[in-house]
């Protein structure tokens, strides 16, 4: 693995168009199989690992977004080459458990990412007021920040307030309060912004995306979740990236089950199609 790593030919975070589109692939170590209804969907590793290689493979596509497990198959596959690499480092919050807000920062570290030679690391955020665990993934998010940037490494946080359900199932809230509140906490943490970027999702009403977005003066890209398994959900959140792709700061897509898993099953072209609303 580290002599993959070792030979893996680099590129710049962002070239001349100065746009990135990553396909992310983080979901199973969070135990987050599921796309739409088909709730063990990402189980079968060779299949995620072959609409990985097809996604990377298309014109336009700037890397990938996956923890050591996933971007350790596609070193040896020889995938990565000329592709920005983004380790994904908390993933303790595991779906539906008790303790998902307690999200510790089990994947990869900062000196693992320096070690490698990858390019990024990104971090999930999310808040309840009504639960302690947001507090302690709220401090040790400060401290990975801090220690990405004294390394002058690049990391994405991805910012949500959250709240569970009267049966106990944790949603997150895409009011237009709500993530320009996400927003304005996660641009606060750690002793310096230098190489924060912010990885934000498109408001439930798409119209308040610009006001959303004046929260902060950071770069950010849009997150895609999960739109379902029918092509209208699918079409929906085209237009959706479509919109918010034009604001100042956005500068680019990190998309993962939308585009590997598409409602219609053809990868390429859900790929394409999103790489062209850049």
């Amino acid at each position: 693995m580290a002599e993959a790593a070792a030979r893996r030919a680099r590129r710049p975070l962002l070239t001349g168009t100065g746009r990135l589109m990553i396909v992310a692939a983080d979901h199973p170590a969070r135990g987050a199989l599921g796309v739409g209804d088909r709730k063990l969907a990402m189980a079968n590793r060779a299949d995620l690992l072959e609409r990985l290689c097809l996604a990377l493979s298309r014109p336009g596509v700037d890397g990938v977004l996956a923890t050591a497990d996933i971007l350790d198959d596609l070193l040896l596959l020889g995938a990565l080459d000329h592709k920005v690499v983004m380790g994904s480092m908390n993933r303790g919050g595991l779906q539906g458990a008790s303790f998902e807000l307690d999200d510790r920062f089990t994947g990869h570290r900062p000196e693992d990412i320096e070690r490698l030679g990858f390019d990024a690391g990104k971090l999930l955020l999310r808040v309840d007021y009504a639960d302690p665990g947001s507090l302690t993934t709220l401090e040790s998010t400060a401290r990975a920040i801090d220690s990405m940037a004294a390394r002058r490494l690049p990391v994405f946080v991805e910012p949500f307030i959250s709240r569970r359900t009267p049966e106990g199932r944790l949603t997150n809230d895409l009011s237009a309060e709500a993530v320009t509140r996400s927003i304005a906490i996660a641009s606060g943490l750690g002793g310096s912004s230098a190489y924060t970027w912010l990885k934000v999702p498109v408001t439930e009403n798409p119209d308040d995306m610009a006001r959303v977005m004046e929260t902060s003066t950071l770069p950010a890209v849009l997150l895609g979740g999960d739109v379902g398994d029918s092509p209208e959900g699918q079409d929906a959140a085209y237009e959706k990236w479509r919109g918010a792709l034009q604001l100042p700061t956005v500068r680019g897509l990190v998309v993962g089950r939308s585009l590997l898993y598409p409602a219609d099953g053809d990868v390429t072209a859900a790929v394409d199609i999103a790489v062209g609303l850049l």
